[in-house]
């Protein structure tokens, strides 16, 4: 199954970039699903076809959904809920206010990830569009698969055994009711779902698109936002630059943007150098409907599958070097002075501005240690030693 996941700033026309490319996909004879985790509902706009919860047929072999993600909450999240509510029950708060506190801020998006990995596992379609949150919040979503699996892997194991030896004397002392089977086996279940989101969306028929328009500002979100869905492991195939000016002609006002737009399309070919860089110029009209999302789609990808994707990087290898081994994990767009890099155990965390990735070392690297790293030509390379043969090599000396 062919996924394709759109992402951007917000503005800059992303659902309607989805929205189009789901049409070439489904005019061209594939049943697809365009799928938005945006609360915008900018998609059905796009369509000119009402939003709904569930897929629905808008086109011949085209289906639209819009994520309920307050139903998939009540779902997943429901004995977790119970058990903080119950609590903050004892504690004396109101129950209207206790509901407020026991929604964690930003579930619902994040469990509408849990509505990809459904669809994505129904084998109904054969290509799947999904028309993501705005950058920041697409970020912050990926990244939570992973995190949460650090935590499953290795606290909550001690936190089950721990209640489960203390909860009579804690329960007598406290009055505080300490959480059951129930509520541990609910977020075991969270995170295997989550996990099986991030196994979807690496997965090799898997693919990120950043849309953009040509402005300083965008781009450098767009830059970030690259370099951070590769640290985490998404494969981006294309960028796909917006409602560029055509040529100004005699106007002045509309020669001085083409000018800017041409200084930022110059930048943008350079930052996405290796990615199937696309751009579509600005429409005298806005598109709307199945009719002019078509020509518009034709417009971006011309001749071309607008499902093919670019050839993936590895997301991690491996080379000898010397006595040594060289880790490798892409990292486009990095700065060396925005990385920063440290182990604990088997784990190496590697830190890029706010965002912070745990990386799990292959056995057979992680009985060495790090003797250095650096980033080059858009890579991370982690220099390891053995430490026996280190060992072995003071002695001789």
């Amino acid at each position: 199954m062919r996924i394709l996941l759109f992402t951007g700033k917000g503005g800059v026309g992303k659902s309607t970039l989805a929205a189009a490319t789901a049409s070439a996909s489904a005019a061209a004879g594939h049943r697809t699903l365009v799928l938005s985790t945006d609360s915008a509902h900018s998609l059905a706009d796009a369509l000119d076809v009402p939003a709904t919860s569930e897929p629905s047929e808008v086109a011949p072999d085209l289906w639209l959904q819009h994520v309920d993600a307050q139903e998939r909450f009540e779902s997943s999240w429901a004995d977790i809920q119970g058990y903080l509510l119950s609590v903050l029950d004892v504690a004396g708060v109101d129950p209207v206010t206790a509901e407020e506190l026991t929604v964690i801020p930003g579930a619902e998006e994040v469990l509408a990830l849990l509505e990809v990995r459904a669809r994505a596992r129904s084998g109904e379609w054969d290509v799947l569009v999904v028309d993501c949150a705005p950058t920041a919040e697409t970020l912050r979503l990926l990244a939570l698969p992973e995190a949460l699996g650090w935590y499953m892997d290795r606290v909550l194991p001690v936190e089950r055994r721990v209640v489960k030896a203390l909860k009579p004397v804690l329960t007598r002392a406290a009055g505080v009711p300490m959480p059951g089977d129930s509520v541990f086996d609910a977020i075991e279940r969270l995170h295997a779902e989550l996990d099986d989101v991030r196994s979807v969306l690496t997965g090799p028929e898997t693919s990120v698109r950043l849309v953009l328009t040509p402005e300083s500002v965008v781009l450098a979100e767009a830059r970030r936002a690259y370099t951070f869905l590769t640290l985490f492991g998404y494969t981006v195939d294309a960028a796909i630059v917006n409602r560029v000016f055509p040529d100004g002609g005699a106007d002045p006002w509309r020669t001085t943007w083409v000018e800017a737009q041409g200084r930022v399309m110059a930048d943008a070919a350079d930052s996405f150098a290796g990615l199937d860089l696309r751009t579509s110029v600005y429409r005298p009209s806005e598109p709307v409907g199945r009719a002019e999302l078509l020509d518009l789609a034709r417009d971006v990808y011309g001749d071309t599958d607008p499902l093919a994707g670019g050839a993936a990087r590895a997301p991690m290898s491996v080379r000898s070097l010397g006595s040594g081994l060289v880790l490798s994990m892409p990292l486009p767009l990095a700065d060396q002075d925005d990385v920063r890099l440290s182990r604990k155990g088997d784990e190496l965390v590697v830190s890029v501005a706010s965002y912070r990735r745990l990386v799990t070392l292959p056995s057979g690297v992680a009985r060495h240690r790090v003797a250095g790293a650096r980033v080059h030509a858009g890579e991370l390379q982690v220099r390891f030693t053995d430490p026996t043969t280190d060992t072995a090599a003071e002695g001789a000396t």
